[in-house]
């Protein structure tokens, strides 16, 4: 009997079993997938909002600002890559400037620190390559950029660490209420639990129908963006928005933490699994973003994606006890300022469910500490040790990102081992280069099949199903 089990490990489940690991409790963590953060949680802006645009009052404002503060303490302990660069929300005429305004009084309501309203010229001042259309900002000093994947990974591994249960590839399909929970798997196995947590993502309807909870239902949106090669990381310096509109906080330009330069989201309709893009969907992000900042070289593109977020029809997170199964707790619809929040978001959680009659108990001993290896900062001097130690260090795979197979190797056989190449790639970086992984690719695969004793026609590019190699050409 679990004492709490949390269906989905993106942000928000990480998160929260990261928050529950503190207490002397039994915790599993469902994943659908091979992986942890395999949905929005990889496929998103990367930013850490200041918290001047939800409504004051509300719990999304509320959990924005603290969620902020958390999260760059927590990247800092857990060695997650992550910076505060601050933000512009630039205004281009009079309706916009009225609209920044509008933002800056939110922003105070809200408890956001270091804001001010700069002119058109001292905005080129900070920005130099913003567009001279550009009347008027609001800078937020607060904001900031992080590795979401990692954010995510360091959380749900500290979790592990401290005896919380993470079981992959293992889809909820079916949930009894009785005295307790009966939770069903695809994979046949059941998991009985005193209280569940529903952080299931662009699925938290489905998963909330299981207890005969129909309350919302979600609305998945795509966010289609371009990523930039590290050529053009320099074009800004801080995170560059439009004024919001009802879909969203628009097309942004930001650097991100590994030196490239991001841009996007549109905000586009679409089916719960639909990641693909569309070239009208795309010119029209890159219409939107030159309007910003008119110098960037989209020749310099090394890869387009899109994320799906979990919109609903209320302008509000969704986060509370259902109110057709007591002890299942809803953290749905958390859009954007989700990465930001989700820190805060797993300690509220934490609150709900000592309110909602568990008792919570802290641990005498709770390692908070995590260690990681990346061998392209590490000094020359520590660079030959570490070589000297272990061999594998001395051999580049990915030439891009300067990547060893000793990284590799641990990525492997880390807390939550990496069972994919893109698990590898989330991990350590291995593909995410110039080339995203032309040259590497074949030789991580290589690694994969070795630290694994699988077959190279076993390794997967990302979910089951996936694999990249079918058979030797001699066999066919």
């Amino acid at each position: 009997m679990y004492d709490v089990v949390i269906i989905g490990c993106g942000v928000t489940g990480a998160a929260t079993a990261y928050e529950l690991a503190r207490y002397d409790l039994r915790i599993a963590v469902l994943e659908a997938e091979n992986d942890v953060a395999t949905g929005s949680s990889k496929a998103n802006s990367a930013i850490l909002h200041a918290g001047y645009d939800p409504a004051p009052g509300t719990l999304m404002a509320k959990l924005n600002v603290e969620g902020n503060e958390m999260a760059f303490r927590i990247a800092e302990k857990l060695h997650v890559p992550v910076e505060r660069c601050g933000s512009l929300v630039v205004a281009f005429d009079e309706k916009d400037e009225k609209h920044i305004e509008e933002l800056y009084r939110r922003g105070l309501e809200n408890g956001v620190p270091d804001m001010r309203i700069i002119t058109g010229e001292e905005a080129r001042q900070l920005e130099p390559n913003l567009s001279e259309e550009v009347r008027g900002a609001l800078l937020a000093e607060s904001a900031g950029i992080i590795n979401p994947w990692d954010y995510t990974l360091a959380m749900a591994e500290v979790a592990v660490k401290n005896g919380a249960e993470l079981f992959l590839n293992t889809r909820v399909t079916a949930i009894e209420k009785g005295e307790h929970f009966t939770i069903h798997s695809s994979k046949g196995e059941k998991f009985e639990a005193r209280y569940v947590i529903n952080a299931a993502g662009v699925n938290s309807d489905i998963i909330s129908e299981l207890v005969g909870d129909r309350e919302f239902s979600v609305k998945p949106t795509a966010g289609e963006y371009f990523l930039l090669d590290k050529s053009e990381g320099s074009r800004v310096s801080r995170v560059i928005f439009q004024c919001p509109n009802e879909l969203g906080k628009g097309v942004l330009v930001s650097k991100t933490v590994h030196g490239n330069l991001i841009v996007g989201p549109n905000a586009v309709e679409t089916t719960r699994n639909d990641k693909s893009t569309t070239r009208e969907g795309l010119a029209y992000v890159q219409r939107t973003a030159l309007r910003s900042v008119p110098s960037i070289q989209f020749r310099e593109n090394i890869r387009n994606f899109a994320g799906i977020r979990a919109n609903t029809d209320s302008d509000e997170f969704i986060i509370g006890e259902s109110k057709s199964a007591k002890g299942f707790l809803n953290l749905a619809g958390i859009k954007s300022p989700g990465l930001t929040a989700a820190a805060a978001i797993g300690r509220y959680a934490g609150e709900l469910l000592k309110q909602m009659g568990l008792s919570m108990t802290e641990k005498e001993s709770f390692d908070d500490t995590r260690e990681v290896v990346r061998f392209r900062e590490l000094s020359d001097e520590e660079k030959n040790e570490l070589i000297k130690k272990d061999p594998a260090y001395g051999r580049v795979i990915c030439r891009c990102e300067t990547v060893t197979e000793g990284e590799i190797i641990a990525a492997l056989h880390s807390v939550i081992p990496a069972r994919s190449v893109n698990g590898v790639k989330r991990r350590c970086n291995a593909g995410m280069g110039r080339c995203q992984g032309g040259f590497c690719s074949p030789r991580v695969c290589r690694i994969i099949a070795r630290e694994l004793g699988i077959d190279e026609t076993e390794v997967l590019e990302e979910k089951e199903g996936s694999n990249i190699l079918y058979s030797r050409l001699k066999e066919v």
